[in-house]
């Protein structure tokens, strides 16, 4: 892992520099031999559904805390064990898919290595050579930054309001390009705080309207009421997938004054194929088995928008492109994820930088292996 100290806005020009003088990331891999996964918390329940979908079997589970995952529903019947309980020859002979971003790939793979695994990767690896079947994918390989990818990007490095976003951009930048862990000083990666950093946490009130839009299960949308003591003015929960709605309904059928819009959000008006039932995967995509209404913001009677949260599996821009009048009359706090395509490098922060005057514009990295990444934009007047 590189470690280096936090960068100003020249310092971060020329580490993008040093980035596209190296040659790209490897390409995506295919499982050729029996396949492992490592790691049993949320990527891996995610990994084991996407390999059930697919029909490619998962003969072995292995956790450094086995014990805990043992009796949960979703591993019944799976070979559990931990990393010392699995023989030499079956060490060697298995591919390991890592399954967690909550810790530094490079830590993970290195312990893994010294205890006889040879073929490690990335679980994302694997899932972006099986995007023909299906989905899921988190721009995994942006392969070489020409010249015009250059430029943008170090514009929008440029245009962050603190040196933290410059440090977690270059961060999310050097994984996807090159597939190399930077670290930098002074800049750490805080998995708990998603969508809620200090900075916004410290400018919420007891009159927001909050808007969730890829509500899931309603996680965000019950973090959110729990940091405000359940004292808002609104909720507007945006979910397209009838399952994970279902849920969310459940989740927050105590809670007051929230409204539930079960359709997708985008640029325009229309119908767009949808792949349903893939949890937090489930997203618009061109080749899907059916459509689904999608509305731009703007048409949802949001009245009095004061804080939208994105996570659309990289429908977050056309979303925005869809509520520049509600942003623009309402100027609400902005947390949208930046790491399911290639839009993060410089097309989504340009967007905030041309679309949103007198706003704070900063980039948190919530996750390692260039996931979990959130650009935040807060208004000046809530400072």
């Amino acid at each position: 892992m590189t470690s280096l100290p936090l960068p100003d806005a020249a310092a971060a020009r020329g580490l993008l520099d040093r980035i596209a003088a190296c040659p790209p990331a490897d390409a995506p891999r295919r499982v050729d031999k029996p396949l492992a996964l490592y790691g049993a918390g949320n990527l891996g329940r995610m990994a084991g559904a996407y390999f059930e979908r697919l029909g490619i079997p998962v003969p072995l589970l292995v956790d450094a805390d086995a014990e805990q995952h043992r009796h949960a529903p979703c591993w019944q019947g799976m070979r559990l064990c931990t990393p010392d309980e699995v023989g030499a020859e079956e060490r060697a002979s298995s591919l390991l898919a890592v399954c967690i971003a909550t810790a530094p790939y490079g830590d993970i793979r290195a312990e893994l290595g010294a205890q006889g695994w040879q073929d490690i990767v990335p679980f994302y690896d694997i899932a972006e050579a099986y995007r023909d079947r299906h989905p899921l994918g988190n721009g995994w390989f942006a392969g070489a930054l020409d010249a015009h990818d250059l430029s943008a990007t170090g514009d929008a490095l440029e245009r962050w309001d603190d040196d933290i976003s410059r440090a977690h951009h270059l961060q999310f930048i050097a994984w996807h390009a090159l597939r190399d862990e930077w670290h930098f000083d002074g800049a750490p990666v805080t998995a708990g705080d998603r969508y809620f950093i200090p900075q916004v946490r410290r400018v919420l009130h007891g009159q927001e309207v909050f808007v969730d839009a890829g509500a899931h299960r309603g996680e965000v949308a019950l973090r959110f009421a729990e940091l405000v003591g359940r004292r808002y003015r609104g909720m507007h929960l945006i979910e397209a997938d009838d399952e994970n709605m279902a849920h969310c309904r459940a989740a927050v059928r105590h809670l007051p004054a929230t409204r539930l819009l079960p359709c997708a959000v985008g640029a325009r008006p229309g119908r767009q194929g949808f792949h349903p039932g893939l949890g937090y995967a489930s997203q618009l995509r061109g080749d899907a088995p059916l459509t689904v209404a999608v509305s731009p913001m703007d048409r949802l009677d949001l009245d009095g928008a004061s804080f939208i949260k994105l996570h659309l599996e990289g429908g977050e821009l056309a979303a925005l492109q869809g509520a520049v009048q509600t942003i623009r009359t309402h100027r609400p706090i902005i947390a949208a994820t930046a790491y399911h395509n290639r839009l993060g490098l410089w097309e989504l922060p340009r967007w905030f930088a041309e679309q949103l005057p007198a706003y704070t514009l900063l980039f948190r990295a919530h996750a390692w292996c260039g996931t979990g990444a959130v650009i935040y934009a807060i208004p000046a007047e809530r400072h």
